[in-house]
């Protein structure tokens, strides 16, 4: 259950500053971009946005505090996530451990949208990191598994 308070990591059109990013969510006056972040997962191309599956690759992101929890319903409807109904979603909220990058040992837990939907044939972003403009500049690899 999600609390005001928690900590979330956007990693794509979430991202503050990023280009497609939703007007309708006004995640400025909700909570605190808290700076960069990485977690472990595996990062692809969905389509005009990312997703992120459970792997070993280094991901990154944006920490965000929330402390208004009532725009939880629109971030869900935005990233397709029904935590009552995961067959029906593409995403999935989970908690995940993140770190604040190799620089700093600090770490903690944040909730990510998880793409839970069949990802295998997607491209894989050999960086991890979603570009703010939405070009991808690393066109990675299909994925293999």
């Amino acid at each position: 259950m999600v609390v005001s308070g928690d900590l979330f990591i956007f990693y794509g059109l979430l991202k503050q500053g990023a280009a497609g990013a939703p007007a309708h969510i006004p995640l400025d006056k909700a909570g605190v971009f808290l700076g960069p972040c990485e977690f472990e997962g595996e990062m692809f191309d969905a389509g005009g946005y990312p997703g992120v599956r459970v792997g070993v690759k280094t991901c990154m992101g944006q920490l965000y505090r929330l402390d208004d929890i009532s725009i939880l319903p629109a971030l869900d409807a935005f990233e397709d996530c029904d935590m009552a109904d995961p067959d029906a979603s593409l995403y999935q909220r989970r908690r995940v451990t993140y770190s604040n990058g190799p620089a700093d040992t600090s770490s903690g837990m944040a909730w990510v949208y998880w793409y839970v939907a069949p990802s295998s044939h997607m491209p894989l972003m050999k960086s991890g990191n979603w570009p703010l403009d939405g070009v991808r500049k690393d066109r990675g690899v299909l994925c293999d598994v």
